[in-house]
Formats: structure tokens, sequence, C-alpha cells
């Protein structure tokens, strides 16, 4: 997969990303792209055939409760998927790489993410959760 790692997430995601085997994942930040709002950052992720990882999960597929109604994932019709890895505010590096690891073990099952969102979250219970779903609603 071709991963692109939002720039709120720490850099080294895009290292074990490549260690993993995804060598044309890339940071945010590696591509000049620091600073950029998000809706100036969409036509680079869809143009590029990116998967976009990010804890920004609200301002890509809108709220959790009816994802898709807004959010820059809103009105594309084809993508390459969407990672969003969801914890507490303040999510530390060991937290990014925990989740990040979670989604990709998952991929390995099925790594075909066109038109879909896979959301790992790690609650304040600690309680984890891997949940896919498409985008836009079939």
């Amino acid at each position: 997969m071709k991963f692109l790692i939002d720039e709120c997430l720490s850099q080294e995601l895009t290292k074990i990303a490549h260690e993993k085997g995804h060598e044309e994942a890339s940071h945010v930040v590696w591509l000049g792209l620091a600073g950029l709002k998000d809706w100036e950052l969409k036509p680079v992720i869809l143009d590029g055939d990116w998967t976009f990882v990010t804890k920004n999960s609200v301002d890509f597929r809108g709220a959790k409760d009816n994802p898709g109604a807004k959010g820059q994932y809103a009105d594309v019709a084809i993508h390459a998927g969407l990672v969003c890895l969801n914890g507490p505010p303040g999510m530390d590096l060991d937290m990014q790489i925990e989740l990040f690891e979670q989604a990709l073990l998952e991929l390995d099952h099925n790594d075909d993410l066109v038109n879909q969102v896979l959301e790992v979250t790690l609650d304040d219970k600690e309680t984890l959760r891997i949940v896919r779903y498409a985008l836009p609603k079939e």
C-alpha cells in the first residue's frame, strides 16, 4: 500500500511502514506539504492515489455517527482508503505506533481499502476496536 502519513502523526510511522514492506509510504512533511489545510491536502491525496493515515478522523470522514455526511471525503467518489488512528487527546508516540501496527496487522488480512475507512480506536478504558466500513456508503 502507498501510505501518506498526516502531519499530525509522527514521521516514525512512515519508517515503520517501510520496515513492513510499504516502500512507497511517505509523510506530509517529507513531501514539503507541512502546514497545508485539509482541503488543500485533499487533491494531493486523491491525485497521488495515497491511502491517507490520520488522527484527525472527523476532518476527513465526518462525524463518527454519520461518516461521509461531512468531512473531506464526503464528496469523493473513489479513493485509495483512509486509516483513522483514534486515541485520547495528546496521543503519544507509543500509542501512535501501537494503533498503526494494529492497522497494518488488519491490512495483512485484507489490504483492499478502496473506498473504505479502517478505524483503529483505543478508548479511555484501553479497549482496542477495529472497524472497517465503506465510504462513500454503498
